[in-house]
């Protein structure tokens, strides 16, 4: 847990020190490869994460999951890192990477990157995905009905 405490403090900062760059590749229309590269230079260029990798196949379940970003801290270990914009909730984005997470024998930790807004036309936000991921995730922790093999999740909003 302390490698991924640090992981994620690393890009919690690098979220607070670049969020006008953000804020300006996040507009309505935008292209979300746009703020995954922008992500990516944080998450492979300074922290080690690899970007769309495959996960090792698991035995009866038929997935070919490539995650945004891997980071593996052990053999069999590591985090899974995920960068949403417009499908977020509305597309269920958030939901779909912590099962990604839980299924994957390669990761027990997610890294959720969503939009604290997300935009109209007009300029006016249209909903606010990080405080409903942040809900919907943390129901999965604290009652042992609801557990799944995820150890942790860090939801980030930009």
């Amino acid at each position: 847990m302390a490698k991924v405490d640090s992981l994620a403090d690393d890009l919690r900062k690098h979220v607070e020190e670049t969020a006008e760059a953000i804020k300006a590749l996040h507009v309505h229309g935008a292209s979300s490869s746009a703020v995954q590269a922008h992500f990516s230079r944080v998450l492979k260029g300074r922290l080690g994460f690899r970007e769309e990798v495959v996960l090792t196949p698991q035995d009866g379940l038929v997935t070919r999951a490539r995650p945004d970003f891997v980071f593996e801290i052990s053999p069999g270990r590591g985090v899974i890192a995920e960068v949403e914009r417009g499908g977020t909730t509305t597309n269920n984005h958030d939901l779909k990477d912590l099962w990604k997470t839980h299924v994957a024998t390669d990761a027990q930790h997610l890294f959720l990157i969503v939009p604290n807004n997300n935009w109209r036309a007009d300029g006016s936000p249209r909903e606010k995905p990080f405080p409903l991921v942040a809900r919907r995730l943390g129901a999965f922790f604290g009652d042992e009905r609801r557990e799944i093999d995820v150890l942790s999740a860090h939801v980030f909003g930009y």
